[in-house]
């Protein structure tokens, strides 16, 4: 009976995969540029490659780390960022701690900057670490690092994100549309899995516009049978006609900067270059649905995949949410992930007029 459970334990062991299971390759790894190499697993674990770049820093952008024999190596600094090689996963929001690693591997050593097949993940790092350091666009950047390794070739999504990195200015501008529309897809996709919003994605979840705040946004959104506020201009998310929502693409919101939405549905500008040239710009949006941020007052986002929107106060129905399916606005125009208020179940409300009135 005993040597039974010992043949079990040991066929167990043979069944479970390890990194040493899969074949990557022979080392391939080329300089992009004094200081920095990018290649593939193979390389990073090759002891006589290391030593012949005079390798100090190693980069792992992969879905599982180093083995513990290279990592705890003396003399070499490493870093893992775990991601899968597939389009919906977010490479975006490691791209500055990674410049800053590769940053001091440079200024400090050698840094070699690896994924599995030193192809797509640690290519996009390369290039987004050469887009800030040189102020490059995703084009300039992508072929210099493609003169140096031909294998260079960024799967469709993490293209996307590198040139979403391009229009922040080679940061994270939490205030540009693009990227909001881009954590909450990436959210989405993690309440699909687990359910439930990750505590990690929790900041995808807005502060609720009517807690008071030194600078509150004028422009809101009130409940229309108890008049509390559900949104501020700023929360939502405009649409045009019959034009689907999406990260990969300028959002209208983003191309009209600085500007506000009126209870006419018209985007207006208001910035001072506009007023010394006397002109003004004005889109015409459409005004079915209102599709806006979620907020923290809307408690069942964060546990359910859909459901309802009422009003915090009097319950009263608002709008509706849906992580997964999302919603398509009567003109046409669909977002997903959704969150939607029903503009005849809100009113429109310029507050410091309403103040203003009071006193």
């Amino acid at each position: 009976m005993m040597e039974n459970n010992v043949g079990r334990s040991v066929k167990k062991e043979e069944a479970r995969l390890c990194r040493e299971d899969f074949d990557a390759g022979p080392s391939n790894l080329d300089c992009i540029e004094p200081g920095l190499w990018l290649g593939n697993l193979t390389a990073a674990m090759d002891l006589d490659v290391l030593e012949s770049i005079k390798c100090s820093h190693i980069l792992t952008v992969d879905s599982c780390p180093l083995p513990r024999n290279i990592s705890l190596i003396p003399g070499i600094k490493t870093m893992f960022i775990q991601v899968t090689d597939l389009p919906k996963e977010d490479l975006l929001s490691h791209f500055q701690s990674a410049y800053t690693f590769i940053k001091d591997g440079q200024e400090n050593g050698v840094v070699l900057v690896h994924c599995y097949f030193g192809v797509s993940r640690s290519s996009s790092i390369v290039i987004a670490y050469i887009m800030k350091k040189y102020e490059l666009s995703f084009e300039e950047a992508f072929q210099r690092v493609k003169n140096k390794r031909k294998y260079v070739a960024p799967n469709a999504g993490f293209e996307a994100q590198l040139k979403l990195y391009e229009t922040m200015k080679f940061t994270i501008d939490e205030k540009c549309f693009q990227y909001i529309l881009f954590r909450l897809r990436i959210a989405a996709e993690k309440v699909r899995q687990v359910k439930i919003l990750p505590t990690e994605y929790m900041n995808v979840i807005k502060a609720d516009p009517s807690l008071i705040t030194v600078r509150p946004d004028p422009l809101v959104y009130r409940c229309f049978k108890c008049r509390r506020i559900v949104a501020s201009a700023r929360n939502v998310i405009p649409h045009e006609v019959g034009r689907r929502l999406s990260w990969k693409r300028a959002c209208i919101a983003d191309e009209a900067a600085g500007s506000w939405v009126s209870d006419a549905g018209l985007i207006q500008t208001n910035s001072k270059q506009d007023e010394q040239q006397e002109t003004s710009v004005q889109l015409k949006l459409c005004q079915q649905i209102y599709f806006v941020e979620p907020l923290a007052w809307m408690k069942n986002v964060t546990h359910c995949e859909q459901g309802r929107l009422n009003c915090p106060k009097c319950d009263y129905k608002l709008g509706s949410f849906s992580w997964i399916m999302g919603c398509q606005c009567p003109c046409g125009s669909k977002m997903a992930p959704a969150f939607y208020l029903i503009p005849s179940k809100v009113e429109w409300s310029n507050m410091v007029k309403n103040i203003q009135i009071t006193l």
